[in-house]
């Protein structure tokens, strides 16, 4: 187990612990505000776990030397969901300020929309899409534990797994992106938001895998196992799912600028305005032209040092696809334009939450081999000559 990621698991300890300090310093001076922002931070952190799940069970339905130097990264993800649902409390309780759909008022369109958004349904369908992951999860490294230890009949259980897994996995995902960030505009809807949020997901998985698989690439046992055509597989993986994010993207812009509906026009109005249209540039610029270009160049994708300065470039402007696309409804709730103006808890509230999940999920990293020593492959390249060089 390299030595360094019991460095970076203490000194992860001091910020979390600051982090959440001055979240309880937010929530005594702006409640609401505190519950915005606590909400942007959850659920980029709770994104990157489920992306470790769906990308976990993608690499065991196709198979692949990609997914093996990943799996232990992104297994020690998916057995973080008990923490997520712990720290979904804040948002349970700070529901009523978050979501403008709780106060109904007079408004027909949120009477209509009562049966499915109301309190006790929103908090019973956030427990069962828990319930789900944790459960697929549960499967998922019970499974991968029996197939270190040489058990036949495992390779074919997570397939099937995978498989039926995948498909309840994005339909959970896709009511919880409802539930928990189109609702925050309940006015407006879009078919592909789901979508949206499943793609960044994986993108975030992935970038940050890669980026903490470039970092130990000189650490045993990774050290000499690590041959730059898997590094290259999983650049290509990562250029897939940028070239997908921007499809997705796009299509919706298209679907909503090509119909003018009065309903669906005003989530690109606000963002094309008070300052929002400038993250729309940095986000066409560096959430996918400069890394479709560059992620072309083979030699980059061999490079352990390069490849992951780039993922770990990318991870860091998904925080930033994710507040364009939940901040302008936290403030406005699709009612209104509000200026691009972040508060300091929202810088805050992913930083904290972010070093609390980082701590738990390298101390579930260290707590079994961080390769599959298990799947023949592997054996046979740390048993050959250059991983002992």
């Amino acid at each position: 187990m390299p030595a360094r990621l019991a460095r970076w698991e203490r000194g992860l300890l001091p910020l979390a612990a600051a982090g959440l300090l001055l979240l309880a310093v937010g929530f005594l001076t702006d409640p609401t505000q505190f519950f915005r922002s606590y909400l942007f931070g959850y659920v980029f952190w709770a994104g990157v776990a489920l992306g470790c799940l769906s990308v976990s069970l993608l690499s065991h339905l196709t198979g692949g030397m990609w997914g093996l130097f990943i799996r232990r990264f992104l297994e020690a993800g998916t057995r973080t969901f008990p923490v997520l649902a712990l720290l979904f409390l804040p948002v349970a309780f700070g529901v009523e300020r978050i979501y403008s759909w709780t106060q109904p008022g007079d408004d027909p369109v949120l009477r209509e929309k009562a049966a499915y958004l109301n309190v006790p349904f929103f908090l019973g369908r956030a427990a069962f899409y828990f319930a789900v992951w944790m459960l697929l999860a549960h499967f998922l490294n019970k499974w991968s534990r029996e197939l270190d230890a040489g058990n036949p009949r495992v390779p074919s259980q997570l397939q099937g797994l995978a498989g039926g897994g995948l498909i309840l996995l994005g339909l959970t995902v896709t009511f919880s992106a409802v539930d928990w960030g189109m609702s925050l505009a309940p006015h407006w809807f879009s078919t592909i938001y789901g979508v949206l949020f499943m793609v960044g997901q994986v993108l975030s998985a992935l970038a940050l895998m890669i980026a903490l698989l470039a970092m130990l690439a000189e650490e045993p046992p990774i050290k000499g196992a690590l041959r730059p055509g898997i590094l290259h597989d999983l650049g290509k993986l990562l250029l897939a799912f940028t070239m997908l994010w921007a499809y997705v993207n796009f299509s919706q812009f298209l679907i909503v600028w090509s119909g003018n509906v009065s309903e669906e026009t005003p989530f690109y109005i606000h963002r094309l305005q008070g300052g929002w249209q400038q993250v729309s540039l940095l986000l066409l610029l560096f959430h996918f032209m400069i890394p479709f270009l560059l992620l072309l160049s083979r030699d980059l994708k061999r490079s352990p040092r390069r490849l992951g300065a780039l993922a770990g470039g990318m991870f860091l402007v998904r925080l930033l696809d994710l507040y364009w696309l939940l901040g302008p409804d936290l403030v406005g709730h699709g009612h209104h334009a509000v200026p691009f103006k972040p508060h300091w808890l929202d810088l805050v509230a992913p930083v904290g939450l972010g070093a609390t999940w980082l701590y738990f999920y390298l101390g579930q990293l260290q707590s079994r081999p961080i390769l599959p020593v298990g799947e023949p492959a592997v054996a046979e390249l740390l048993d050959a000559p250059e991983a002992h060089a």
